[in-house]
C-alpha cells in the first residue's frame, strides 16, 4: 500500500484541488497496476489534519515501481500537484 498525504499552499483554489482529485481517479483506467485506490480531500473534523490524500494498493514492489514512473502519473505529479504543494509525505507498508 502506498499513502501520501499533502498540504497545499495556502492561496490554492478549490478548483485546483477538484482538478487533482479528478486527475488521480482517472489514473487506475490508465495504469493496470494500480489495485484499489482512494483520493480526496480531507474532511477538515481536526486541525492537525493534512489537506489531501491518495492510498493505493500494488501487488508487489514491482507494481508499484511500475506505477510511479508511468507516464500518465508522472504528468499528473508535474501537471496538477507540484503547482499547489507545500508539503509532501509519503509511507509504502505492507498490508
Amino acid at each position: 500500500r502506498h499513502v501520501v498525504c499533502f498540504r497545499f499552499h495556502p492561496d490554492t483554489p478549490p478548483e485546483a484541488v477538484d482538478a487533482l482529485a479528478v486527475g488521480l481517479r482517472a489514473l487506475p483506467a490508465k495504469i493496470p497496476e494500480i489495485g484499489a485506490y482512494l483520493v480526496g480531500p480531507d474532511l477538515g473534523l481536526a486541525d492537525s489534519s493534512w489537506d489531501f490524500a491518495v492510498s493505493g494498493d500494488f501487488a508487489d514492489a514491482d507494481a508499484f515501481a511500475a506505477y510511479r514512473s508511468h507516464p500518465d502519473h508522472v504528468a499528473v505529479i508535474a501537471e496538477l500537484i507540484e503547482p499547489i504543494c507545500a508539503q509532501r509525505v509519503a509511507v509504502q507498508l505492507a498490508t
